[in-house]
């Protein structure tokens, strides 16, 4: 199965390189000249190494050291030919990081439909008791409480439309409130529609900011709380918030964004962002199985 995807992510990521390349020779970006960079060109590609990293985060493995060594080189030699060893693999992963984002905020994301959900999940970066020893994100991640307890790491955010789609998403360190005014603002830029939400985006003045926007936030209430007077539709879509909550869990446990063996703030973002590139390439992900049935008087949507 992992061989049948290496071509579609190769062909993928190599037709973009290609376009970012053109794209970056028109716009050269600024250099310090005084400092000497030969810019040769690798045995593997860049395109070879955001296909080899989307292969990971699409198969079964946990350990990328392990996939690397045991199943690419010794299975996929065919494939990729001028392979080199996983320690010059990790020292060059930095130089895909670029291409990734720009290729997940580009092509990537899908678009909103009218229906759309929003969530945080937490990224722990090591155990909360050993918070004080780590030096990896020392300064960057902060300690956080969620419904699980307490962590260190970081939060990211995520809006998905019906059909399971990322829309957007934003990563945090491990305090931030769900509810800032700022991170919302930037995230719901390409977001119309209803948002639905948990009880942690409970706030009259986002309300207020993001009808503003054109976007009616629906969230369910707490005990000391008046119901909500929401249509029978609202009222069963609220109830589908669960959605969101499974593309979290596909993201953690198969696309494996979250892990404690990070060694660099680099690493951690390619892992980040090549794990959300591969669940954009998922034939099947968790949907409504909603489509828009349009009549001679109102749009309405039909299971």
């Amino acid at each position: 199965m992992l061989r049948d995807k290496v071509t579609e992510f190769f062909v993928e990521m190599d037709d973009f390189c290609i376009e970012f390349a053109s794209q970056l020779e028109n716009r050269p970006l600024l250099e310090d000249l005084s400092v000497k960079r030969r810019n040769r060109k690798g045995n593997l590609s860049d395109s070879e190494m955001m296909s080899i990293y989307l292969l990971f985060h699409f198969g079964q493995f946990t350990n990328f050291k392990h996939f690397y060594n045991q199943y690419v080189c010794k299975h996929l030699t065919d494939l990729f030919p001028s392979l080199i060893s996983y320690e010059r693999f990790n020292a060059r992963q930095d130089r895909i990081l670029l291409p990734l984002m720009l290729y997940l905020k580009y092509r990537g994301l899908g678009k909103s439909r009218g229906i759309n959900y929003i969530d945080s999940t937490l990224l722990r970066v090591c155990h909360s008791k050993r918070e004080k020893q780590h030096r990896v994100f020392k300064g960057i991640a902060a300690k956080g409480k969620s419904t699980m307890g307490w962590f260190f790491g970081f939060k990211l955010h995520l809006i998905i439309n019906d059909k399971g789609e990322l829309l957007s998403f934003y990563l945090t360190k491990g305090n931030v409130d769900d509810r800032n005014i700022e991170l919302m603002t930037a995230m719901t830029k390409e977001v119309f529609g209803k948002l639905f939400g948990d009880k942690g985006y409970i706030s009259k003045a986002l309300a207020e900011l993001l009808f503003q926007d054109g976007i009616q936030l629906i969230t369910k209430v707490r005990k000391n709380m008046k119901q909500q007077n929401l249509s029978d539709v609202d009222a069963i879509l609220l109830r589908k918030r669960a959605l969101v909550e499974s593309v979290n869990d596909e993201l953690k446990n198969i696309c494996k964004i979250e892990h404690t063996r990070h060694r660099s703030v680099k690493g951690f973002l390619v892992n980040l962002i090549a794990g959300l590139t591969a669940y954009c390439f998922f034939p099947k992900k968790p949907s409504l199985n909603i489509t828009p049935v349009q009549t001679n008087q109102l749009s309405l949507w039909a299971a």
